[in-house]
């Protein structure tokens, strides 16, 4: 085999909390991480030399040392002492820098190509040992699915997947850091925190109004206060009939869940023809059946 491709699935929170800043200056999440089917696709393929090569139909994006693609493949190919190259090629969907864990995807997933493509061996716990020295968030993409996530997000434990339901992703034309984010969220004033508990039984019930009903994203108290297009894009969501509507990660994407297609795809033609999303896309929660 000399070329491997491999969707890289992004992610939704359903609930995200900051508990406490930690003495190494990182914080204590507790989050329920969702996999949506909007992907980008990794292209890994052997070269003869022993240069690494990521192309992206992303201008933006790093595609140099900086890219965690690159470091990902860097990492197995140096461990293995492989005497060869790769190109990653990476077909952008997933919003770049819009709290969807897209670098991670990509990340996560040129692991998985990498370590099948030279046959190396290496476990999925393996693999997340090592993902998590590359980025908080690869660990649980490499897992995937449905998981609550404590720590800075290595900490993972599986959960049910929630019920059919459409999703929309729409991400304003506006870039949010997420060091910003964490600078100003002061997690001992928080007033309203998501109820993981009750996530997780809506979950296992296939209730999607308890799910929605105890979803909450705490970094949104900072983004929207400086952002309000975060507050616009969910209004049109919710006079829509989204079922729940709400910021994923440190954004400034945003999500809507749909019980109806109909309306989905009415929000989904509604924040176009305002031009208030620089991209929206129509999904859905999975990814393994698309």
């Amino acid at each position: 085999m000399d070329k491997i491709k491999v969707k890289a699935y992004g992610k939704v929170n359903l609930g995200l909390d900051v508990l406490r800043k930690r003495e190494d200056g990182y914080h204590d999440l507790e989050m329920v991480m969702q996999q949506v089917k909007l992907h980008d696709d990794v292209v890994v393929s052997k070269r003869d030399d022993d240069k690494i090569i990521v192309t992206s139909s992303a201008m933006q994006l790093e595609n140099g040392p900086g890219n965690l693609a690159y470091q990902a493949a860097k990492v197995i190919l140096d461990k293995f002492g492989i005497k060869g190259g790769v190109n990653i090629d990476i077909a952008k969907r997933i919003p770049i820098a819009g709290g969807m864990a897209g670098g991670s995807a990509d990340c996560a997933a040129t692991l998985k190509a990498v370590n099948e493509l030279f046959e190396c061996g290496l476990t999925e716990n393996e693999l997340r040992d090592i993902g998590v020295k590359l980025g908080a968030d690869v660990p649980y993409c490499i897992v995937g699915k449905t998981a609550v996530a404590r720590g800075i997000g290595e900490i993972l434990e599986p959960v049910d997947e929630p019920p059919f339901c459409y999703v929309v992703i729409a991400k304003p034309p506006i870039s949010v850091s997420t060091a910003y984010i964490y600078g100003n969220i002061k997690p001992d004033e928080i007033k309203m925190r998501p109820n993981t508990e009750k996530i997780v039984e809506g979950l296992r019930k296939k209730d999607l109004s308890l799910i929605c009903n105890n979803m909450y994203n705490v970094m949104e108290e900072v983004t929207a206060k400086k952002w309000p297009q975060i507050r616009e894009i969910e209004k049109v969501m919710e006079d829509n009939n989204a079922i729940k509507a709400m910021m994923s990660g440190s954004g400034p994407t945003v999500f809507g869940i749909f019980s109806d297609e109909e309306n989905a795809k009415k929000t989904v033609d509604e924040l176009k023809e305002k031009d208030m999303v620089e991209q929206v896309y129509l999904s859905g929660f999975g990814g393994e059946d698309d």
